[in-house]
């Protein structure tokens, strides 16, 4: 394919259809350019339209979406060769030069390409690379920089989650000889300017944006090890990273309470690359570390609550939390008057819950349960809060325990006397001796060693047990109380353990998402413990309620949100599974009839995988159930979900075929 006027024209008209709301038209648009895709200079023509300032812009960008996309699916080499030789060389040599000189929207993609095409190519096939980012970033040109600083933040990102090898440390060497000089020279020169401006918001926003992208690139090539021309040239970095976590300038303040802005981004990039050598290169970043701590320690005093320095205050908690698990530190935390101030002044306000976390509860349920008990909130103030607590136990476990003790009856004293306008602190008691108390864990069995200086037991009987049958309890409040069960389940007697089953049953009724997630989450996690102290749930153990449970199950199905809530269905499949023979055969049926009819609504938008995983396993643990042992049993079964399993082979939906072959067999 040619790179002419009439093809480009054709391309032009193509990318333009697969925009078309029509959706006939997008797909034969999309289907054509597929099949031409691979022909010889294809790439190259879709650069050409790319770069084309008279041609729709909408065109133009549509144009650098399907060209990396096209570069994803075709780049690498997988046994057949799918473009041209020559279109890889030329693609090389054009895309740099037409992503500095692109608009901005088209430029995000075609670094993204660059990206792509990098990870295959670079170094071995593209050595020019790095010299040919080098040359660009002299034009001092900002525009051009930021886009060369921001394809290296994205070709160097992945040297912070690859597996080390000699292959990616010849790679990571090879670009520090070429590209630390310069990196190091433009970081100087850009804070200088950034003095220079420091009354000019429109230049400030360019310089602290390359600032920002800079201490990225710092960081990812710090990663892996510390790279011999970084180590003696810390004195190029470390003293000039300090001021700007001092540096207060309103022009780059944003008004909304929400938006990030420049100075935040850039003050946060800098405590995640100071704890990085506090962790990892502490010996050689010793003489640097006192003026950090205290600088630190004065940015979160002074931070507010406000949610735009969420990241801030999590990576600077981390750098503390980094100095702190260093024994050769361990005396920077040892003085109980330092610890109280930490206590004090930082950890109890951001371990407390904020109107934003309210409202996440209450908007986004299954957001706030991924980031609460799932570990989804690693960015959050309140999980680097509790590390930090975690951190501080290893040093000082009882003066910690102590402190917080003395909070903690404050918290609970005043929830006491206001229960109404009071729940917060009851929460953030609860979430504090979580933190306090937890020193190992796993995912089967939750906190498995504890702080000897908290009464699990007292503080369950009580704090938590109130929680699970006040009927005025706040819905956070009582989520917290179930975090705590599923928390120390393991840890506490197994008795009150096993005691805590009925209660968590009734709670499964809840027309509240999070508390009724909570609740069968804690009950089947309950199920699966097995450990010397802890024997497994026997089916007589769980019979008294089994009924409530179920019944409590299929109502908050029916609740809005929850149809296709994953932690009911998991409870359910876990609980047929420990019943077993014991379940009475018209519960059998009525749970195979149930189920059928879920089955037949979630075919028709198989959107949550896990939860459709369960439903299977769920008839898989009722057939087993039934007919171990008894063959005429199975008859039944087949007379009720054979024309269900049917219906999903008809009509071929695939996320379920290889589950009915599973289950049929």
């Amino acid at each position: 394919m040619e790179v002419n006027d009439n093809n480009l024209q054709a391309l032009s008209t193509y990318l333009k259809q697969t925009l078309d709301p029509n959706h006939d038209v997008r797909k034969e648009a999309e289907k054509f350019l597929a099949s031409v895709e691979r022909q010889q200079h294809f790439p190259i023509l879709c650069l050409n339209l790319v770069s084309m300032e008279s041609c729709d812009m909408s065109v133009r960008v549509a144009g650098s979406v399907y060209f990396k996309n096209m570069v994803k699916r075709l780049w690498k080499v997988d046994g057949e060769d799918k473009l041209h030789a020559s279109d890889r060389n030329q693609v090389k040599t054009l895309i740099v030069d037409l992503m500095l000189n692109s608009p901005e929207s088209i430029q995000r993609q075609l670094s993204d390409s660059i990206t792509i095409i990098g990870a295959e190519d670079f170094p071995e096939n593209w050595p020019n690379l790095i010299s040919g980012m080098v040359e660009k970033m002299k034009t001092k040109n900002f525009n051009v920089i930021n886009g060369v600083l921001q394809t290296a933040h994205s070709l160097f990102k992945r040297y912070r989650y690859e597996m080390r090898s000699d292959e990616l440390f010849t790679e990571i060497k090879f670009v520090i000889e070429n590209f630390g000089e310069p990196l190091t020279v433009l970081f100087e020169e850009t804070l200088a300017l950034a003095e220079q401006h420091a009354a000019d918001v429109l230049a400030l926003k360019v310089i602290f944006n390359s600032l920002v992208t800079i201490a990225k690139c710092f960081y990812s090539l710090n990663y892996q090890d510390l790279p011999e021309f970084f180590e003696d040239n810390m004195s190029r970095w470390f003293p000039r990273f300090l001021p700007l976590l001092k540096l207060q300038n309103k022009l780059l303040y944003t008004d909304d309470a929400e938006e990030v802005g420049l100075l935040e981004m850039l003050k946060s990039q800098v405590c995640e690359n100071v704890a990085l050598y506090a962790q990892k290169y502490d010996e050689e970043f010793a003489p640097f570390l006192p003026g950090y701590v205290e600088t630190v320690w004065e940015l979160l005093l002074s931070t507010s609550q406000e949610v735009k320095y969420d990241l801030l205050v999590s990576n600077a908690i981390k750098f503390l939390t980094s100095v702190a698990e260093r024994p050769q530190y361990a005396e920077l935390f040892s003085n109980e008057e330092t610890l109280q101030n930490i206590c004090e002044k930082v950890l109890v306000p951001n371990m407390k819950l904020r109107e934003s976390d309210v409202e996440l509860f209450e908007d986004n349920p299954f957001q706030y349960i991924r980031a609460d008990v799932e570990g989804s909130d690693a960015e959050t103030r309140r999980r680097s809060a509790s590390d930090f607590v975690r951190a501080l136990c290893k040093v000082k476990e009882q003066s910690v325990s102590t402190i917080f003790s003395n909070y903690l009856g404050n918290l609970i004293g005043e929830y006491t006397k206001d229960p109404v306008n009071k729940w917060i602190d009851k929460e953030a008691a609860i979430y504090i001796v979580i933190s306090l108390a937890v020193k190992t864990k796993t995912e089967r069995h939750g906190a498995t060693t504890s702080n000897s200086f908290i009464n699990l037991s007292d503080f369950y009987q009580n704090q938590i047990k109130v929680e699970l049958t006040n009927p005025n309890c706040h819905p956070i409040v009582r989520s917290a109380a179930i975090k705590y069960i599923m928390t120390f389940r393991s840890t506490l007697p197994r008795d009150v353990t096993v005691t805590t089953i009925p209660l968590l049953a009734q709670l499964i009724g809840e027309k509240n998402i999070v508390v009724h997630s909570y609740a069968a989450s804690a009950i089947e996690k309950i199920m699966i413990i097995k450990l010397p102290n802890f024997s497994p749930l026997t089916p007589a153990e769980v019979a008294p309620c089994f009924e409530v449970v179920l019944a409590n199950l299929f109502s908050s199905f029916s609740v809005e949100g929850s149809a296709e809530n994953e932690y009911l269905m998991k409870l359910l499949m876990r609980s047929v599974s420990l019943m077993k023979e014991q379940l009475p055969p018209p519960l059998v049926e009525n749970l195979i009839t149930a189920l059928t009819v879920k089955l037949g609504e979630i075919c028709k938008n198989p959107s949550k995988p896990h939860f459709n995983h369960y439903v299977f396993e769920t008839f898989s643990c009722l057939i087993r159930g039934t007919c171990t042992g008894k063959p005429e049993k199975i008859a039944g079964f087949e007379a009720v979900l054979f024309p269900a399993f049917q219906d999903i082979l008809q009509k071929d939906v695939t996320e379920f075929i290889p589950y009915v072959f599973q289950v049929r067999s």
